[in-house]
């Protein structure tokens, strides 16, 4: 069953992309109340087959569009250039009005007592939250199949997974439920979503988008972002939720880079001049399935001929990214995750007087957590423990520097990286849950972009010959160079339209 948004229709504004609707609402020609009820209706047809959603929240969201509605009425400036455009909100950020679940059970029902700095940053600037959007628990995971609420399916094939860990917002856009969405990107879960649904996911350079509020999964790896339709609609949505915040330790201070104007620049279709690496390593044609190897070296041959320079780029660390990453990861995992012990907040469970604390501590996380977080606590726990930390976390902490290395080496003969985003298109649904290797590899051309806490994107690469079904190019810019991802996806996407 296909579920994806149809073709530009005047009628249904869940076709029209958010510049265009920013535009019409700001003009008066239509209202956010009309433009967010539209995309409440359509998931309220749409979500019981998708499940993009963990939780709708119509009468802010409304309330949130009648505000904007009112002051421009009123003759005041649009609080920014995406007012009354609705967004889906993945289920990992902290908000007032709604459920944090992280699609766990031990967070069921919770609700926090502030608002993470994206959801601030959303509110202050007119953008009505239609909902919560699914994903894996606590975004550990490549299939939005690790929810404790159900698996999301692709708007494409119901029968495949929209990516994970933030499936649940790329679905929604996906499907037309939203025009744009927020993600997370800790190894890959905003781009590889974005690559199996044909939308457009960005992994800002770490720090520039605040964590605060962001439910911690790898502190030293997560990254909001944003995600949409279209590059230009991605990059004004990444203007409205980067910049410092205070209240986050490891917040940049450095200006955001000119996304928006990239975005357009980019629109002319022109690369000349721009020197785009190949990384060597990713040329793998073993590791591909052949319809999405065939495409990835026809998108290559479509940045040449709009006069990009490729250049291949060494960079031999990437060999050991998968294995870095995944000692890394469940490491900070395990520190993180131990704060949910059912005596603060959250479920808890044997609190009937004949348990301790420690066995009321025991009996909530075996049923509060499910399988794949347990097994990354445990991992991570393990290579923490004395006698393992230097041999374990430690070591993979210097491959992650010699890879950083890399990028940089890269860095310097090239102005971006290209390279393919995931191995496949969209697998079905429960072909990997029950292989935790398999379903690592899957993020294999993702997670060394986190580990060096630069920048990168996915923009549709058109579809598989094998399958026709969506895949994506990946962008990589150097750090606090997120503009030339908008530069190169913005010229990409108009040649691929052309």
């Amino acid at each position: 069953m296909n579920y994806v948004v149809g073709e530009y229709n005047e009628s249904d504004y869940t076709t029209w992309t958010a510049a265009d609707l920013a535009e019409k609402i700001h003009a008066g020609d239509i209202t956010s109340v009309e433009v967010t009820q539209a995309h409440l209706d359509r998931i309220e047809s749409l979500n019981l087959d998708i499940n993009a959603f963990l939780h709708v929240g119509p009468e802010a969201a409304l309330e949130a569009a009648k505000k904007v509605d009112d002051a421009i009425a009123g003759g005041d400036k649009p609080a920014s250039a995406l007012a009354g455009v609705p967004l889906a909100l993945k289920d990992v950020f902290t908000t007032t009005d709604a459920p944090t679940t992280c699609a766990s059970k031990i967070l069921d029902g919770y609700i926090s007592p502030y608002d993470a700095t994206v959801t601030k940053n959303l509110r202050d600037a007119g953008i009505p939250i239609l909902g919560k959007t699914n994903m894996d628990e606590f975004a550990m995971g490549s299939s939005t199949e690790n929810s404790a609420y159900g698996v999301t399916r692709n708007p494409y094939d119901t029968e495949r997974t929209p990516g994970g860990s933030g499936g649940g917002s790329s679905a929604a856009l996906a499907s037309g439920m939203a025009p744009l969405a927020i993600g997370t990107d800790t190894g890959g879960s905003i781009r590889q979503p974005a690559a199996l649904t044909n939308t457009v996911g960005v992994k800002p350079t770490y720090g520039t988008v605040s964590r605060y509020g962001l439910v911690a999964c790898a502190s030293s790896l997560d990254q909001g972002g944003p995600t949409a339709r279209t590059v230009l609609d991605t990059a004004l949505l990444h203007e409205v939720i980067a910049g410092h915040d205070d209240h986050d330790s490891t917040s940049s201070r450095r200006p955001i880079a000119p996304v928006v104007e990239a975005a357009r620049q980019g629109a002319s279709g022109d690369l000349s001049g721009v020197k785009l690496g190949v990384v060597k390593q990713f040329e793998r044609p073993e590791a591909f399935q052949s319809g999405v190897l065939d495409l990835y070296h026809a998108n290559l041959e479509q940045l040449k001929q709009q006069g990009a320079e490729l250049v291949e780029v060494d960079c031999p660390n990437f060999d050991h990214a998968l294995n870095a990453y995944y000692l890394i990861l469940p490491c900070e995992v395990s520190s993180n995750l131990a704060r949910f012990d059912g005596m603060r907040y959250g479920q808890r469970k044997g609190d009937d007087g004949t348990h301790s604390a420690d066995e009321v501590m025991s009996l909530t996380r075996a049923e509060g957590f499910g399988p794949e977080v347990k097994r990354r606590i445990m991992i991570g726990t393990y290579a923490l423990s004395v006698g393992y930390y230097d041999a374990y976390y430690l070591q993979a902490q210097r491959v992650r520097n010699l890879i950083a290395q890399d990028f940089q080496k890269a860095y310097s003969q090239v102005d971006a990286i290209v390279a393919p985003v995931t191995p496949s298109t969209a697998f079905k649904l429960g072909e990997k849950v029950d292989d935790p290797l398999a379903m690592y590899a899957f993020d294999l051309f993702t997670l060394p972009l986190n580990l060096a806490g630069v920048c990168g994107m996915s923009v549709p690469g058109g579809f598989a010959a094998d399958t026709n079904l969506p895949t994506g190019l990946q962008i990589m810019g150097p750090a606090h160079g997120d503009d030339i991802l908008y530069r190169v996806g913005g010229a990409f996407e108009a040649g691929r339209a052309s």
